[in-house]
């Protein structure tokens, strides 16, 4: 589901707002999220899941073309772990199909 999609479906969903309300809405979700990510905290949403940041070292690595090492610096990256709502929701969605 694309961004696009996923507002239309809220939209459809609602009577008392338009859809460049709930567009607005979206974004605010999601600008919040990153906002939070980019400042090192934890973003819980319960019964949905929650964004952390895993943290990955500095490490040697291999050049796949020419077989040489090359240094890989440290990073962090977005993580999301699903809640025991949102899997159980998945699992038993799966098991229909």
């Amino acid at each position: 589901m694309t961004k696009l999609e996923f507002i239309n479906s809220l939209y459809n969903k609602t009577t008392d707002l338009s859809s460049d309300d709930v567009r607005v809405g979206v974004d605010v979700i999601l600008e919040s999220i990153t906002e939070g990510l980019a400042e090192g905290k934890r973003v819980e949403i319960r019964g949905f899941g929650s964004f952390s940041l895993r943290y990955r070292n500095s490490r040697i690595g291999r050049n796949p073309r020419t077989g040489g090492s090359v240094e890989v610096a440290e990073k962090c990256f977005p993580y999301f772990k699903p809640g025991r709502e949102l899997r159980q929701r998945v699992d038993s969605g799966s098991k229909e199909s």
